[in-house]
């Protein structure tokens, strides 16, 4: 009991972490199972209404125009309803027009880049020196390659959006941001930068792919998680792997997957009561591959 009472702030912020984290894992991957049941709800909804506006029917006995306009109604209705769970993240610039000149991307970025770094301040989140969220090639740049701008205004806005909710969830400090390569510009920027992968586009929707890795405790990780799974712009977390800070700095192997909590016991020194801390928090070097789900416009 005493050394309860002499531990009892580490034992209550330790259980609390506890319960966020397994909290955040049942959101994650309910809110996951939900994404993906609504994507397969929305394809299953085009298909029929492609079929609707194909078919030809021939019944006498029925009413088919009535029972197609019926049918029309309801799959469009059920499209509706799903979107909300995939709002479009805004470019940035975002053109009413669709064109986007090159100094107002130039504008757009350096700005969006200066807001990012005060916000990650604001937040006491530690940033890499001069750090460019990725667009280190562009930074300075006055001229684009033509025909790169829509994309990297679709990617600026997005990656604003992933900062925002590492932000929220205060994390320790952003380590890197890696993107799809849009533009021949990338060729000249740091590999650091860049993903191997690109974006698929399906019958339904474009999936961008992104990979942030990051500093944190089980809290904060905890917070980044449930963000992700709240956030209504079709984020999905693909994979997540987690280490021990030091073990990561070290050359470490991974130490678990989506599941792992960061709580590792410890070979810590014996209170004045004799009794050693049997949990003590370590904190994480955390990396997540994102997928962004960007519904298609149907005619």
């Amino acid at each position: 009991m005493s050394w309860v009472k002499r531990n009892l702030y580490f034992l209550f912020s330790s259980l609390v972490a506890l319960v966020l984290l397994g909290l955040a894992g049942y959101y994650f991957y309910s809110n996951w199972s939900l994404n993906n049941s609504n994507l397969e709800k929305l394809n299953t909804a085009y298909g029929l209404l492609d079929q609707l506006i194909k078919s030809n029917p021939r019944d006498e006995h029925v009413d088919n125009i009535l029972t197609a306009q019926q049918q029309l109604t309801n799959v469009v209705a059920l499209i509706e309803k799903e979107k909300k769970f995939f709002l479009r993240v805004a470019p940035i610039p975002d053109s009413t027009n669709g064109v986007i000149t090159k100094d107002e991307f130039a504008s757009a970025l350096r700005r969006t880049i200066d807001d990012l770094g005060h916000a990650a301040a604001a937040a006491s989140v530690t940033l890499p020196p001069k750090y460019n969220f990725s667009f280190q090639a562009q930074r300075d740049l006055t001229v684009f390659v033509e025909g790169s701008l829509p994309p990297l205004a679709t990617q600026l806005g997005e990656i604003k959006a992933v900062c925002n909710v590492l932000f929220q969830a205060k994390i320790n400090s952003l380590d890197n941001l890696r993107r799809e390569r849009v533009s021949a510009d990338d060729a000249r920027g740091p590999q650091s930068d860049y993903l191997e992968t690109t974006s698929v586009t399906g019958p339904m929707a474009v999936l961008t792919p992104y990979e942030v890795s990051f500093h944190c405790f089980s809290p904060e990780l905890a917070g980044v998680l449930a963000g992700f799974a709240g956030d209504p712009h079709g984020f999905i977390v693909q994979a997540v792997n987690v280490e021990s800070a030091a073990q990561a700095q070290a050359g470490s192997d991974v130490l678990g997957g989506p599941g792992y909590a960061g709580m590792a016991p410890a070979a810590a020194p014996a209170t004045k009561g004799g009794l050693p801390v049997l949990l003590d928090e370590k904190q994480l070097k955390v990396t997540l591959v994102l997928q962004v789900t960007k519904l298609l416009q149907k005619n």
